[in-house]
């Protein structure tokens, strides 16, 4: 049995779906919660891949797609609680 691909197509799944839910999400709120889940995913893809290649510099990806992704959504939230939700 293929497992790389199976994880690999279980997340993507789940990342399609989100999506979807963040396309359709009817607060802002909503949607930066799935942007939030997106983020967390993409990174669960990145370091799945680097467990299945052997190749632990990607983890370094992995680490830095976080930071980015912490960084963001805090700043996302920051901006709509001062200037309202458009």
């Amino acid at each position: 049995m293929n497992y790389p691909m199976i994880a690999y197509t279980l997340l993507s799944a789940f990342i399609a779906i989100l999506i979807i839910r963040m396309i359709i999400g009817p607060t802002i709120w909503d949607r930066l919660l799935a942007f939030n889940v997106i983020s967390s995913k993409v990174v669960m893809l990145i370091c799945a891949f680097a467990l299945f290649t052997q190749k632990t510099y990607i983890l370094d990806i992995a680490i830095s797609f976080t930071l980015f992704s912490c960084i963001s959504t805090v700043l996302i939230a920051r901006f709509v609680k001062e200037r309202g939700a458009l």
